[in-house]
This record gives structure tokens, sequence and C-alpha cells, in this order.
């Protein structure tokens, strides 16, 4: 480490930042055992910390006493002035979407190797597949995660490919890539889910200065009786995303602090 790193370093932010990402990262509950040899420290150098964070409500327990992430962190996220525009313009869009084609739809965004949602929009029935806000995906393994991939400049692609290169999740890099690229020359991906089986996600992309910022997906349950097929859905989808993409480039930034 070199000196001008070491000067500026924080030992309890470090703290409390490593118990964050570990339980984000393993996304179930863990004692203070477990969380004190996930982080490399003592229990004594972790125990006011954990206390701190459950104070602050970014840590909950469970029945057994283990901590748990709160979504704190997510709706501070959710607060980012680039968020509540993209909501602000694509809730409207997503409502007249879903009625339209009788199927739930959710918006997503990337985070670091992973995909989240970051809105739902559901429908009066008794049959549709809801995908909750703050849902995590591996990118590679989503439909959303392809699409906003290949609607990427050639230099973020390569960044977004090292993650996933180094990151603890396999993934088939050659045929991510091939299908990449026909996402790309078709403008939408229709794929079976990864997460549920009978379920096909049909995505679009959200465009700004030509990338994926967002994405838009219906996770398409067949009915019977059929009230829309998947190509109309997919259709209507196309027609959302393109109306959320023009309506964010006249959208103001949102002002700080309002």
């Amino acid at each position: 480490m070199s000196t001008e790193h070491a000067k500026y370093r924080a030992p309890a932010l470090d703290k409390g930042l490593d118990i964050l990402e570990l339980l984000a990262r393993d996304a179930h509950p863990m004692s203070m055992g477990a969380i004190s040899q996930g982080v490399g420290r003592s229990r004594g150098e972790i125990f006011r910390m954990l206390q701190v964070l459950e104070e602050r409500g970014y840590l909950m327990r469970d029945a057994d006493g283990d901590y748990v992430l709160s979504n704190r962190l997510f709706m501070l996220g959710m607060q980012q002035p680039q968020v509540q525009n993209v909501t602000e313009a694509a809730l409207p869009v997503m409502r007249r979407l879903a009625d339209a084609i009788c199927q739930p739809c959710h918006l997503v965004a990337p985070s670091g190797d992973q995909i989240v949602v970051i809105a739902q929009m559901d429908v009066p029935s008794d049959l549709g597949l809801v995908v909750r806000p703050g849902h995590r995906r591996p990118l590679a393994h989503s439909t959303s995660g392809l699409v906003l991939f290949a609607f990427q400049q050639p230099d973020v692609q390569a960044r977004w490919l090292n993650a996933l290169d180094t990151s603890d999740v396999a993934y088939d890099r050659a045929r991510f890539l091939e299908d990449a690229q026909q996402t790309r020359n078709d403008g939408y991906a229709m794929h079976a889910s990864e997460a549920v089986v009978g379920v096909v996600d049909l995505t679009a992309p959200i465009l700004q200065d030509g990338s994926a910022t967002y994405t838009l997906t219906v996770p398409f349950i067949e009915r019977r009786p059929e009230l829309v097929n998947p190509q109309a859905a997919l259709q209507a989808l196309c027609a959302a995303t393109a109306e959320i993409s023009e309506a964010l480039m006249y959208h103001p930034p949102r002002a700080l602090g309002h």
C-alpha cells in the first residue's frame, strides 16, 4: 500500500463497508462469527460496528439473531436524481403497457456484475410473475443483463466482460457474446427465463445517447385462453421502451435537494 493511499485510510469505515459488502455478496443471514471470518477481523473488532449498522437501519436480525441487510442501501440508491427521473418517465408508460398486454413488467438497471430491479408494474390479475424492486440477478444470467450489455459501447463492454470474467459466477462467455450480438441486431431479446420455468423474458433497451441505461422486461406467461400472444406483447414492449427513451431525452435533470 502506498504512503499516499495509507494516509487517507479510515479503518472504521473500512470495517463497515467490508461487512456490508460481505452480506450483500453472500445474500443470506450470517452470525457474528461468520461475519468475523468473512471479513478477516476478530469479533471484538466488528462488535461495535455491527451494533452501529443495526442501529442506523442498514442491518437487521432474523429470528435466529443472525444479521441480514435491510433495504436501506437500496432506498438510498433510489433517491438518486437520475433514478427518480427514469422512474417518473417510465411508470406511466409501464402502467399502459401492463394494462394493454395483461402481463406485469419491471424496470432494470445495471449494478456491477449484476442487474437490479428498480421499479415494477403489476396487473389486476390472478396470474402473473411479479419481480419486486431490489431483486438482483447475475448480469450474465438474465435477459435484462444480456440486453444491457448488448447495447453498450465497446469500451464499456470490455470493462463489463472483465468484471464477469473475474466474478465468482461462472458463465459461457462465447454463448453470451453470441447472444449479445444477436440481441443488438434484433433490437430486443426473447429468452426462456433462467430463474423460472415456463416464463419467457421479453426485454428491450431504454437508450440514451445510443447506449442502454436501463431495460424493460415482461416476464411473459402463456395463458389459456390467450389474451395477447408473445409477438404482440414484444411489439408493445418495444414501443414502450422507445417512448421512455424519447421522454428521457427531454426530461430535465432533477435538481439536487428537491
